[in-house]
């Protein structure tokens, strides 16, 4: 039996996601501008709140970078505001005419964009996505539940508070974007369970809250984020570019998961590019793994074991494997990759064709790093997510991946025979 909380917030939800579904974009707009001005107002209360998380987590050991994650300060609402922005100046895509035609019968129909309706958004302890998310459902027509994580439950509660202000200001249902409040891990699957209410689920954090959220969820789950990604340095590769690719992918943000875990190279140019490649890697110091090999050529090298090949480190670790040719990395990619993000570097047109067409991942590059897996950086404005599987929704998910869609038909009297 689901907790009270869970149970009024998602009926709240639920209502609200049958007035939003028809809600104008003009009107979602203004909501959003409302936000806008609403952190303005409450920027004060908002920075007090997140200073109360920083020195809990500071008490509690949590290490610079995660701190640093969960920091808000004036420059960082400042730049929530203009991705607020961005949101408003985004195609709304609800009511979108994918497709249209008659039958012979005489039926017309019509394929219609509309929104999801209830989304949960799982998500760890970074205060920004409780804005990106909620103003990302919003102007796609959908109500949301937030359940962030427990070390940013004051600044959470304060954002939300801001929104949900903006919100009624702008005449939209209360319920339009709601927090879970209670920290409880025993709350979360629960929350799992509230098929009445809620329609999708969408995780976004580490590969063990994925893990959990999928094993429990009895809620359509999209899987967001884990990337253990790959780089194949094909034999024909530039080798300059080869070398400059590798280090964008491993250490221009280590930490994202669009970043490259393991890098395979070629057998026939392994002796001449490795050395080369450890100068640069070793300048970034980034730790090497590398298979047997690798180590003949790298001595340095700590020995990479299998966990190596499947691990997401999201630090300045990186697994070196050497390959006999495309076919072998394009099998190791499929073994251990997690389906998010693979890159080629070739002058051979033909192992460029046999690796897009053989690996299987939402995005597959040629000659590019895999930092680019972005939704700003495709073109999309904003993302709530990067998917890794196949239903419904691949790889950066902008605002038409928060949306299904239905069949209008229109009709003079006919019955089916």
């Amino acid at each position: 039996m689901a907790t009270q909380e869970l149970l009024t917030k998602g009926k709240l939800a639920k209502e609200a996601s049958l007035i939003l579904a028809n809600v104008s974009t003009k009107a979602k707009n203004q909501a959003l501008d409302e936000i806008r001005l609403a952190l303005d107002k409450n920027a004060k209360s908002i920075l007090e709140a997140n200073k109360v998380d920083l020195e809990a987590g500071d008490k509690k050991g949590l290490s610079k970078a995660f701190l640093d994650r969960l920091a808000l300060d004036g420059k960082r609402i400042a730049e929530i505001q203009a991705g607020l922005k961005v949101v408003k100046g985004l195609s709304d895509p609800v009511g979108e005419v994918l497709a249209d035609w008659k039958r012979p019968n005489g039926l017309k129909i019509k394929k219609v964009r509309v929104p999801l309706g209830v989304i949960g958004i799982i998500y760890e302890s970074r205060p920004n996505v409780t804005v990106d998310a909620a103003s990302l459902c919003l102007k796609t027509g959908n109500a949301t539940i937030l359940r962030g994580g427990s070390d940013a439950i004051n600044s959470n509660i304060a954002l939300v508070a801001a929104i949900s202000e903006a919100v009624e200001k702008a005449g939209l249902p209360k319920g339009t974007v709601q927090l879970i409040e209670n920290t409880d891990r025993a709350l979360l699957p629960e929350f799992l369970k509230l098929r009445e209410f809620v329609d999708v689920i969408i995780p976004r954090g580490g590969a063990d809250l994925i893990r959990m959220v999928t094993e429990n969820s009895s809620i359509p789950v999209i899987e967001t984020g884990e990337g253990n990604c790959h780089a194949y340095i094909e034999k024909t590769a530039n080798q300059k570019m080869a070398i400059e690719i590798a280090i964008n992918a491993k250490c221009s943000r280590p930490s994202v998961c669009n970043a490259v875990e393991t890098l395979l190279v070629d057998a026939a140019i392994a002796q001449a590019f490795l050395p080369k490649l450890s100068v640069e890697l070793l300048k970034q110091k980034v730790e090497i793994r590398g298979c047997g090999q690798t180590r003949k050529i790298l001595p340095s090298a700590k020995e990479a074991t299998e966990e190596d090949w499947e691990k997401e480190y999201n630090s300045l670790i990186l697994a070196i494997k050497i390959v006999s040719g495309v076919e072998e990395a394009i099998n190791h990619i499929n073994k251990y990759g997690t389906r998010h993000s693979e890159t080629i570097v070739t002058k051979n047109k033909r192992a460029a064709e046999l690796f897009t067409k053989g690996i299987d991942a939402a995005v597959v590059y040629v000659n590019a790093s895999t930092r680019f897996t972005d939704g700003g950086e495709f073109g999309f404005g904003a993302e709530i997510g990067i998917s890794t599987q196949k239903l419904h929704a691949r790889g950066p998910m902008g605002l038409p991946e928060l949306t299904s869609y239905k069949y209008i038909i229109h009709g003079n009297g006919q019955i089916r025979a």
